[in-house]
């Protein structure tokens, strides 16, 4: 079990490393580019807004209660906005791609791999990396990375209302201590965040789909993989990038 564990991740770094050398060859498949990121993003902008809205409320909810026990209500609007901007965000983000526009990815790719349209392909001097999944993961990294933007903005006025509105917060105070605490680089390490989750979400459900066993079912069974992997792999990798950012950028006014 562990060495085909082990096996498994080697396959799938090396499929990371051959698309990132893919992106940069000639010709490089821009139609299917544009038509895989409108798809991904019409299936995950609606989604994504709607989920903002109360996790954005939840969070500043939240951190305008335990700030009201500490009499720290005048920095509720920082701390609860750059919960949302560093964490919430490029979370939800990757969950919404991994979960509608990376299983979809999967199940193109398995379903034309059970058809043997990719063996065919290959038969042609035609390399299926190049042509179907460099664009499918390029898709979902800049659908992350402009989703990210909406989802922090969506998730801000969200925690705004709230704290303003359910818990008699003043405006002035939100904003002032948003200003206080947050700064460029903590926008910077949201983008990158996001940036690095849509990359795996797509490697992730690039390689799942080219490797299904099992005829049709094993196609359901790798999409139902890719995205428990996807999701555990984000958690990980989040924690990651958070603990480096904290220890390399000093908080603003340390």
């Amino acid at each position: 079990m562990i060495t085909g564990a082990l096996r498994q991740t080697g396959r799938l770094f090396a499929l990371a490393l051959e698309v990132g050398r893919a992106v940069f060859r000639r010709p490089f498949q821009f139609r299917e580019f544009v038509e895989q990121f409108w798809f991904v993003a019409s299936v995950t902008i609606l989604p994504a807004a709607l989920v903002s809205i109360p996790f954005g409320a939840v969070i500043a909810l939240q951190v305008g209660s335990l700030t009201e026990q500490l009499g720290a209500q005048s920095f509720t609007g920082g701390a609860s906005v750059l919960a949302v901007v560093q964490q919430a965000s490029p979370l939800i983000v990757a969950l919404l791609i991994a979960g509608a526009g990376g299983s979809a990815i999967c199940a193109d790719l398995g379903s034309r791999k059970i058809r043997e349209e990719l063996d065919a392909m290959e038969v042609m001097g035609v390399s299926p990396v190049q042509r179907l999944v460099v664009p499918r993961v390029l898709a979902a990294m800049g659908v992350a990375v402009l989703l990210n933007g909406l989802v922090s903005v969506v998730g801000i006025l969200g925690g705004y209302f709230f704290n303003v509105i359910m818990q008699d917060g003043t405006p002035g105070a939100y904003l002032s201590s948003f200003s206080a605490l947050a700064q460029l680089p903590d926008l910077y390490v949201s983008e990158l965040k996001a940036l690095v989750f849509g990359f795996i979400a797509g490697i992730v459900a690039a390689y799942r789909g080219l490797n299904p066993r099992g005829g049709p079912k094993g196609v359901g069974d790798a999409v139902n993989q890719s995205v428990v992997i996807t999701f555990l792999l984000l958690f990980f990798v989040n924690m990651v990038m958070t603990a480096v950012y904290l220890q390399i950028v000093p908080p603003k006014g340390g």
